[in-house]
């Protein structure tokens, strides 16, 4: 009740209480209630309460809380009532208190004829919230809607209108008593009472009906009209919601937000919670959940008392420093926490069915035990019959939780199951039996807290010393089977009815806890994959036999004897105790027993009990009771944050106090406080040795000072290298970077940005941090990106580094306004190390969690990194999983993973590999004798003795101290007191050993690190102090330094080891200090690594062990279990690994020298005799091992100098005089992180170990000697000593599956899906465990993934520029992406640089000199000058070196030697140079930005329907026929044509007037004929042409365009007729001049109409490729003193400027071709030539179609058709200009153009056919030559140019007697000249008189050519002819016509065709000798 003071009278109360009593007497019949006034004060004793407890405003946080979580279900934290069985009436159906009977209730029969259907009303009408939701309810005014509980329909909700007054207002007062109500369903009015309401209902009670129990809920209409479930109806004081809020008020800090949503229910979930730091007692005035105090300690002080299973609401004792107490709500779910509300503070997660009505958001992650249903209901309303069906496994699991009463001690309780439909839950009694009391005092009896694994079916409730038992989830999932798809069910071989029976899990789990091992716990996964299994058998057996599911289940009545059998054989491990009534009693049974037994007696590990139930069927759940297996469930319960708390609180409460008294007294007894005093007395002023001696030399403090190296030693130098493995994996992340520009989203633009800049994301830790700017710095990347100068980059540095503490928020900012003020800067944002602190920025908020959580989130997740375009964010991580979920923001496509190093390649130049967790795990089966990983045994036999002594602490707290114990131990038994060393553990005494000893061996006083892994700081900061005591005590303080490793602080070395590590360095400067770990390499350390995770720090390659004997059973994730294994991965010598391969049979005398010499340290071997073991280290000496297995080089062993011990792998020691563990060459620069690896990885071969011969066997190591101090040294791996639970997990089974440690959950901050899943495989590659991770894991409901849920028809959202680079820890992650870095920014520039032919001229000897003055700075040609001038017929285009010349007088003269040099060139590689693009040039489809963005048209709205296609038709002269070709044009551009009256018929292209002067324009069409480079073409002339107006055509063939229109949406298309698809590029010009000449026509006819005169229509179009990328323009110097040298300058200019400047040409009408130079990088450097030339363009042409009507392109041509054209052009008398004051610069594109066809044979007969040579292209006509698929023309072209030799031998490097071509122009070979000659009268020919021809070639010619033509010319005796023809009769035709066989011979032979079939119509030709 809880609203007064004890015993006060308040009115309210008084009011309420009269009020409740008057209704009861009204209603009762029988029983006379209980006096007003018995109620009011016979309430047992309140609690004194504290005003001071109690914020103001409770109310309106009650309210608000209330409202919050009434929005979906009800939140129900019962509440501390008074026992009053009014109330408890109200509360519960049937349920009176104990102490007074139910009151009978008899209802009178429903009216004749009426309905008495559940659900309806008498009038038959539904009234069901489900059929009624979405209809129009008409109420009258005053009236709500509320919904009624019918306890025969628990899942429905009836709708009814009352009249508000008689509802309560929201402090749950003020209703008046009495009833007035409608029905909705047949509209019946005016029930004033609520029996006669009830009735007409159809409510079918047995108790006396009640407004107060039955009317639950008012209903609310959603935004979208359906009515559904609202808030509770809040009679009574709202008491059944109040308490959360208040205990939320007592304290701001003790609050869990309505918002927060874990779901809880994992063994490790998250549980955030009432972290009650202050108050030490809830107020019960206002909370009425408080705990009463008395009797409680145990409460408080026990971490483990119980987790519930849905986590709602739990008591634990999580106390922190000044709390007795803390009240810790985990995991409030979301409004779906709920709980029975009798006497009981318990609450559950529904989990509502897809269909359920209540809308649940809290449904986080299906596989927690709190989502989960289960379990057959477990009390029943009356109103189900006892023979009902019990419906079926999956309705909920019970959730255990603690609530205190009024009683002392706090009961534990299991609410109520949950309907299936929906989220409600229905209120029901506890049956006597179905409790269980726990004893007092169990634990101090016992010693034992045990664990209650959940099993199937319903827990009972616990009350009393509930401080002593623990409730685990663990199993239960494995117990629920869940719906999968059909398919999933396919891929793990099941078949949906073979899901199996409770028995047979019941009969699987005894089976799974007879098998588990003394020294293991029930792990989930390995129980779900057993479960699997049994399903997988289940369905073959089915499958084989054919028969039902029945033939295999046990039936109940077998079960029990089934289930002891199975256990008999566990040697009294496991019992089995079966009742009949509930599962409480084998509970009890268990615990009574428990409690009452003797210390002595052996106790089972487990004990399974089963309820045999008739009624329920099988029940059951599993005690566990053996000492270490139930602390390390209940430890591994809790996340690593909580264990962290427990351990501080423990520490700071002084529970240890104990414990600490305990180690007080070494092992012998002795006290060593006092020991250590006595030492150092005897010691007196005198330290021992620093180094380069024993441990019994003494030296005073001041020589210890003193002391430093004689030498140099040669540690590892630090220089930054990045290897092949980084550079390749640097390359996969930026190939990753450009996947995602071309992705075609418009995520990521890279064309847009210039330059690189980056930030680095670490965790907290001050070293990480240092690390990271050391790397930074050393690799010099900031120089490379242009961000930093030389000079400043080291300072500045810093600012790319950021921590995630409370400082990055500003930091961050200033970065974000980086980003947003550059936006052509690409922004990289690393966050390295990213799997660490994953909370999200909400949940960490409202949790009052570390400071820190939450924090990555904000950044990370943040709008503006999300938006921002120029930002790519890179996570990066060694332990992924928790990033990989199916909430994943990271496609699966952008993540990177390190590169697989199996490949074995033996010739890989790197000497290190890399050696990781898989290496570690396969090292045990090595069979050596001392392992890489060990379990040290001794340790673990004391740890358990101890724990069992204190069962209260922690284990971790146990561990440490006595770890500290056994170093202190250790340390003093090696220096001084020799009778401790039994009392050592072999292990702790071997390291310490090597420790100390080793700087004694070493003249520079080098030695190795030791890595303690503490997680706890406090525990951390104990252990340095006790350590550092015993260190100097002994005197040791100068051997060896005791660091704390707390990543929140730097690192502290002492002055005198700083001053050694600087001597050592020889080159660093006065203040260096070390700040890494990596710079203490060589120093002899022990570090204490402390902190929640390992965060990434290198360590250097000293680092000799790690010691993890602390990391047990709490580390129950792969994540955490891996970290900490990965602080061992390095990278090591590759004959640590291969050295057992090359193993060689030793002699007896090499055994004897290895054993026994001690200065040849080369060869150590390996006893592969002896028996694996990985308990201890057993360390060699040279010929005796001391009892205990450790070398005896103590103080008094000092006779007999110590032989390398065989210690590690048998490798570790170098010979006595310098034996320091790994020693390096100075020249090695090996960095650890950022290292080499080879491909080979240790797997390949150190599997082939076991299979060795077992003798014993050496390795060879690179040996030194003393003299040579350089020689190589070998980098080993780490020893690593584990806690026994881990090496367990470690040490690879049997079976060879991954170590086990792969198959847990990934991370605690995910959960698995499903507990029916695929085994994740040993050989998974990294990719593969990212899918697996994907498909089954999600994300909890505090990560910062939680909340990047897909829609149901959405997926969910990646963020398209996020990237994930994995490897595994310490591979080289660092120098990768610093190399992308680089790349990235080279690949930037080179984005905006492009290749381009840089070629100088050919035959520019043969250059007629041009005698016509010419003024060089003349912007226009003279058209008077320029006649003048004689045409250039040699080609000077480089492009074109490898072609037959044209004979020019000039070319005779050529000596014929020089032209047989020419021969002895091969075709060679075109030269290109690398030129920066400048914002003139033409680019490909990859280039986007804002201003030419309309230009490309690349927005997805515009479809490619805005382009129409029109047909035009022109008859062609030349093709004898019409021709069709098609235009496609866009609307934007259909101003530039002309359309007939009906819009519909495309008539011409508009052409401007020569007079039109207009600066916004080009006149010229440009046409650019493009084949095979739809991407890669430059076609994108919006920049080249400065954005103005220009028409721009692109001409494409038939089958290319659809591809063209994709890429080009918004270009004008001409497409050419099909027949033309695979013709040459001479067709395309040739269509090209025809249309526009056609078109010229039909615009001067259109426009003489308006009045304009035929020659003024502007005559020319632009031809040009579509490779020209930039235009320039040269000038020549001023004639000036300064420029002595010839030459001039050179400026990029746009193809505006040259169109314009060109087409400004006065006259210009009366040019026929008109173009510019083409560029090479020597053009300026030339002396001056003319501004213009009168000889060959191409590629970029202004042709006049008007003069050149006459002159064609051959069509047919594949090769050479602008020589041709050219040549044809000047001999019809016409001017060619070329304008050498401009020139074009040709890209160097390597797909599509003209490039050649694959020549093929037509039919293929074999696979590989070998090539065809070109002289295999013809044959002789009818013969049986293979047949070739390519067309006739390229065959005869490719042809002439190889078969020079065979056709003109006469001609060949004879220039003085060319080859006679007439009206063509072929290339036939380098070797031949061709003199060209026109037949057309009136022509212009070069001077033919006195020449002797040696050949003539005919090429289809025309009638121009006669017999008395060819009179004319002379040919040598012997000259060869070479007529070719269309078709063998047009031949016969030719010969006569042209009269030849006078002069020439013909033999049959001679006559030859194209290798095609007769259907590609072959070309002819026939080959003559002149007479």
């Amino acid at each position: 009740m809880g609203n007064s003071y004890a015993g006060q009278l308040k009115s309210a109360r008084f009011e309420e209480a009269l009020h409740n009593s008057i209704e009861a007497s009204l209603r009762c019949s029988s029983v006379v209630p209980r006096p007003i006034f018995s109620q009011l004060y016979l309430d047992p004793d309140q609690p004194p309460f504290l005003p001071e407890d109690v914020k103001p405003k409770v109310e309106e946080l009650d309210k608000e809380l209330v409202h919050r979580y009434s929005q979906n279900g009800n939140l129900d934290f019962s509440t501390n009532q008074t026992v009053n069985e009014m109330e408890d009436e109200e509360e519960d159906e049937d349920m009176s208190d104990s102490s007074s009977p139910p009151i009978p209730y008899s209802q009178k029969p429903a009216p004749e004829g009426s309905c008495t259907t559940d659900g309806f009303c008498q009038a038959g009408k539904d009234l069901r919230l489900v059929s009624l939701c979405t209809e129009q309810i008409d109420i009258p005014a005053g009236f709500l809607l509320v919904g009624a509980k019918s306890p025969n329909l628990p899942e429905h909700i009836l709708v009814c209108a009352v009249d508000k007054r008689f509802l309560p207002d929201d402090h749950g007062k003020n209703a008046l008593l009495g009833f007035s109500g409608n029905c909705i369903g047949c509209g019946e009015r005016g029930f004033r009472y609520f029996t006669e309401f009830s009735n007409h209902i159809n409510l079918k009670l047995t108790t006396q009906p009640k407004k107060q129990k039955h009317l639950k809920y008012y209903l609310v209409r959603s935004s979208q009209g359906v009515l559904s479930k609202g808030p509770l109806i809040c009679w009574k004081e709202c008491r059944s919601r109040q308490s959360s809020a208040a205990s939320l008020s007592a304290k701001p800090n003790s609050a869990v937000s309505p918002s927060t949503t874990p779901e809880g229910g994992s063994a490790n979930g998250y549980k955030s919670g009432f972290t009650q730091t202050d108050s030490s007692v809830f107020s019960p005035a206002k909370s009425s959940s408080a705990i009463n105090l008395s009797g409680t300690q145990d409460l408080s002080r026990n971490k483990n008392i119980v987790k519930p299973l849905a986590l709602s609401v739990q008591l634990v004792g999580k106390t922190f420093a000044s709390a007795p107490l803390s009240l810790r709500a985990a995991d409030v779910a979301n409004g779906n926490a709920n709980g029975g509300r009798n006497n009981v503070l318990s609450s559950t997660v529904s989990r509502p069915m897809p269909h359920s009505t209540s809308p649940s958001p809290a449904c986080a992650a299906g596989d927690q035990a709190s989502m989960s249903n289960s379990g057959p209901p477990k009390k029943r309303h009356r109103g189900w019959s006892p023979g009902s069906p019990v419906p079926p496994p999956g309705l909920v699991v019970p959730v255990p939780t603690i609530r205190p009463s009024t009683r002392t001690e706090p009961l534990l309780s299991v609410p109520v199951p949950q309907s299936m439909l929906t989220g409600i839950l229905q209120p029901q009694p506890i049956p006597a039996g179905e409790t269980v009391i726990v004893p007092e005092n169990l634990l101090n009896n016992s010693g034992v807290r045990p664990v209650i694994l959940i099993g199937y079916g319903t827990l009972p409730y616990f009350y009393g010393n509930v401080g002593d038992i623990v409730v685990s989830p663990l199993l239960v999932n494995c117990y629920k089977i869940p719906q999968l798809e059909n398919k999933d069910l396919e891929l793990l071989g099941l078949t949906s009815s073979q899901l199996l029976s409770v028995e047979n899990m019941i009969l699987l789990t005894i089976q799974y806890l007879v098998q588990l091992g003394p020294d293991q716990i029930p792990l989930r996964e390995e129980f779900e994959q057993i479960m699997l299994k049994a399903m997988q058998e289940f369905t073959l057996r089915e499958r084989s036999l054919q028969m039902s599911a029945q033939c295999i289940s046990v039936s109940p009545a077998q079960l029990p004897w089934l289930a002891r059998l199975i256990a008999s054989v566990s040697r009294d491990l496991v019992h089995v105790v079966v009742t009949q009534n509930s599962l409480a009693e084998g509970i009890s049974e268990t615990l009574r027993t428990l409690n009452e037994m003797k210390h002595q007696q052996k106790l089972p590990d487990y004990v399974v009990a089963i309820c045999a139930s008739k009624l329920r069927g099988n029940e059951f759940c599993v005690v566990v009771l053996g000492q270490y297996q139930s602390r390390a469930l209940a430890e591994s319960m809790l996340t690593t944050s909580e264990f962290l708390k427990e351990i501080s609180y423990e520490l700071i409460t002084g529970k240890v106090s104990f414990l600490a008294s305990h180690f007080k007294n070494t092992s012998l007894g002795d006290d060593l406080d006092k020991l250590l005093e006595k030492m150092l007395q005897q010691r007196g002023e005198s330290v021992i040795i620093p180094f380069n001696g024993d441990v019994s030399e003494c030296v005073s403090s001041q020589e210890a000072v003193a002391m430093v190296s004689t030498q140099e030693p040669d540690l590892d130098v630090d220089t930054f290298q990045i290897y092949q493995p980084q550079l390749t994996v640097a390359r996969k992340l930026l190939s990753q970077v450009c996947a995602i520009a071309d992705s075609g989203n418009q995520s990521l633009d890279l064309g847009h940005f210039s330059k690189v800049d980056f930030i680095v994301i670490v965790p907290r830790s001050e070293v990480l941090v240092q690390q990271t700017l050391q790397r930074i710095r050393q690799s010099g990347v900031l120089v490379d990106l242009g961000l930093e100068d030389n000079g400043t980059a080291y300072q500045r540095a810093e600012k790319y580094v950021v921590r995630l503490d409370n400082e990055i928020q500003t930091k961050f900012e200033v970065f974000m306004k980086r980003v947003k003020q550059n936006p052509y800067t690409l922004f990289v944002l690393v966050h390295d190390n990213a799997h660490v602190d994953l909370t999200s920025a909400i949940s960490s908020s409202l949790s009052h969690g570390e400071p820190s959580h939450g924090l990555a989130d904000r950044v990370i997740n943040c709008r503006e990194v999300l938006e921002a375009f120029n930002l790519l964010v890179l996570q990066v991580s060694s332990f992924p999983y928790a990033l990989q979920t199916q909430q994943s923001r990271i496609s699966s496509s952008n993540e990177v993973h390190w590169i697989q190093f199996d490949a074995v390649d033996d010739t890989a130049s790197e000497d290190k590999l890399y050696f990781g967790l898989n290496e570690y795990s396969k090292s045990l089966q090595w069979g050596v004798t001392s392992p890489l990983l060990r379990c040290d045994e001794t340790f673990e036999k004391m740890v358990t003795t101890l724990l069992e002594r204190y069962p209260r602490l922690h284990s971790m707290v146990v561990r440490c101290y006595l770890l500290i114990q056994q170093y202190s131990q250790a340390l003093m038994s090696l220096t001084t007191m020799a009778s401790l060393r039994d009392h050592s553990t072999p292990e702790t005494l071997s390291i310490m050993d090597d420790l100390i000893t080793s700087p004694g061996k070493d003249k520079n006083g080098c030695g190795h690190m030791l890595v303690i892994r503490v997680p706890s700081v406090q525990l951390a900061m104990l252990a340095k102090e006790r350590l550092q005591e015993v260190r100097d005590k002994l005197g040791l303080q100068y051997r060896f330094e005791i660091l704390l490793g707390n990543p929140a602080s730097e690192l502290t070395v002492a002055k005198h080891f700083v001053t050694r590590l600087k001597a050592w360095r020889g080159n660093e400067q006065d203040d260096w200090i070390p700040r890494t770990y990596q710079d203490l390499e060589g120093l002899p350390c022990i570090v204490i690594l402390t902190g929640k995770d390992p965060l990434g720090e290198t360590f250097p390659r000293s680092l000799k062990y790690c010691d993890l004997r602390l990391i047990d059973s709490s580390y129950l994730t792969r994540t955490a279990l891996e970290q900490e294994v990965g602080l061992a991965c390095c990278y090591v010598s590759k004959e640590v690994i291969r050295g057992p391969i090359v193993a060689l049979d030793l002699s007896e005398k090499e055994h004897e020298k290895a054993n026994g010499s001690e200065n040849d340290a080369d060869e150590l071997l390996i006893d592969l005799d002896r028996p694996q073991s990985n308990s201890s280290a057993v360390t060699g000496t040279s010929g005796s091992l001391a009892d205990n297995g450790v070398s005896s080089s103590s103080a008094a062993d000092k006779s007999q100098k110590q032989a390398p011990s065989l210690n590690f792998q048998m490798v570790a020691h170098s010979s006595v005089d310098e034996g320091s563990y790994p020693e390096f060459t100075a020249g090695e620069t090996l960095k650890q992180e950022c290292d080499s690896l080879g491909n080979q990885m240790a797997s390949s071969t150190t599997s082939k170990l076991s299979s060795l011969s077992s003798v014993s066997q050496t390795f060879r190591w690179p040996g030194h000697s003393t003299k040579d101090s350089k020689a190589l040294r070998a980098a080993l791996p780490r020893i690593v000593i584990l806690s026994k639970a881990a090496y367990c997990l470690l040490s690879s089974q049997k079976s060879g599956n991954l170590p086990s440690s792969s198959s847990l959950l990934p991370h605690a901050d995910v959960s698995w899906l499903s507990s029916l899943r695929p085994l994740l495989h040993k050989d998974m590659s990294s990719e593969e465990q990212s899918l697996y991770y994907r498909q089954w894991t999600t994300a909890r409901q505090h990560h910062a993934d939680f909340s990047n849920q897909g829609e149901a028809s959405s997926p969910r959202s990646f963020h398209p520029r996020r990237l994930l680079l994995t490897g595994p820890p310490q591979v080289g992650k660092t120098g990768s992406y610093l190399q992308f870095l680089r790349i990235l920014f080279r690949m930037l520039i080179r984005l905006l640089e492009v290749d381009v032919y840089d070629e100088e001229e050919i035959n520019a000897n043969h250059t007629e000199s041009s005698e016509i003055a010419q003024s060089s700075n003349d912007h226009w040609p003279d058209i008077e000058l320029f006649s003048k001038m004689s045409f250039d017929l040699s080609v000077h285009d480089p492009k074109y070196r490898n072609i037959s010349p044209v004979y020019t007088e000039q070319l005779s003269r050529v000596k014929q030697e020089t032209s047989k040099e020419m021969k002895s060139e091969e075709p060679k590689k075109r030269e290109t140079v690398s030129m920066m693009l400048t914002k003139y040039a033409a680019y490909n489809t990859f280039h986007h930005c804002e201003q030419c963005h309309q230009y490309m048209d690349i927005n997805p709205a515009a479809q490619v329907s805005d382009s129409t296609l029109h047909a035009f038709t022109f008859s062609s002269s030349m093709l004898g026929e019409e021709v069709q070709l098609h235009f496609i044009i866009p609307k934007s551009k259909e101003s530039h044509f002309v359309f007939s009256k009906q819009g519909k018929h495309l008539e011409s292209m508009r052409l401007p007037l020569v007079s039109d002067k207009n600066l916004n324009a080009v006149k010229s069409p440009i046409f650019t004929p493009s084949s095979g480079r739809h991407e890669h073409g430059l076609l994108n002339l919006y920049h080249a042409m400065e954005g103005i107006s220009h028409l721009h055509l692109l001409v494409v063939k038939e089958y290319e365009m659809p591809l063209y229109r994709k890429y080009w949406p918004n270009h004008i298309m001409l497409v050419l007729p099909g027949m033309f698809n695979n013709a040459g590029v001479g067709a395309a010009r040739f269509l090209i001049k025809e249309l526009s000449y056609h078109n010229l026509e039909l615009e001067r006819n259109r426009l003489e109409e308006l009045g304009v005169k035929r020659q003024c229509v502007w005559p020319f179009i632009v031809v040009m490729d579509d490779s020209c990328v930039l235009w320039n323009m040269h000038s020549a110097h001023e004639q000036s003193s300064q420029s002595l040298e010839p030459g001039g300058t050179s400026k990029n200019v746009s193809l505006k400027n040259v169109l314009q400047h060109i087409e400004a040409t006065p006259k210009i009408v009366h040019y026929a071709i008109l173009g510019v130079q083409k560029w090479n990088s020597k053009l300026n450097a030339k002396k001056t030539k003319a501004p213009f030339s009168r000889c060959h363009v191409r590629d970029f042409i202004l042709l006049n179609i008007d003069l050149t009507q006459n002159v064609q392109y051959d069509l047919n041509r594949y090769f050479c058709e602008d020589i041709d054209f050219n040549l044809r052009t000047n001999s019809s008398g016409l001017l060619i200009c070329r304008f050498n004051n401009f020139s074009v610069m040709k890209k160097h594109i390597q797909v599509g153009g003209q490039k050649d066809f694959v020549v093929k044979p037509k039919i293929v007969v074999s696979d590989s056919p070998a090539p065809i040579m070109p002289l295999q292209y013809v044959c002789a006509p009818d013969s049986e030559h293979t047949l070739l698929a390519a067309p006739s023309q390229f065959l005869l072209e490719k042809f002439l140019q190889h078969a020079t030799y065979k056709l003109f031998p006469k001609a060949i490097h004879n220039f003085k007697n060319p080859v006679l071509a007439i009206d063509c122009y072929l290339n036939i070979g380098l070797e031949v000249a061709i003199c060209y000659v026109s037949s057309r009268p009136h022509s212009v020919n070069v001077n033919c008189e006195g020449v002797f021809f040696s050949g003539l070639l005919l090429y289809l010619c025309d009638s121009f050519v006669g017999a008395d033509l060819l009179k004319r010319f002379r040919f040598l005796k012997g000259a060869t002819l070479c007529v070719i023809c269309q078709d063998r009769s047009s031949l016969r035709q030719t010969i006569v016509r042209l009269e030849l066989e006078d002069e020439w011979q013909f033999r049959l032979r001679d006559e030859f065709q194209t290798a095609n079939s007769s259907d590609d119509k072959p070309l002819y030709f026939l080959t003559g000798r002149h007479i």
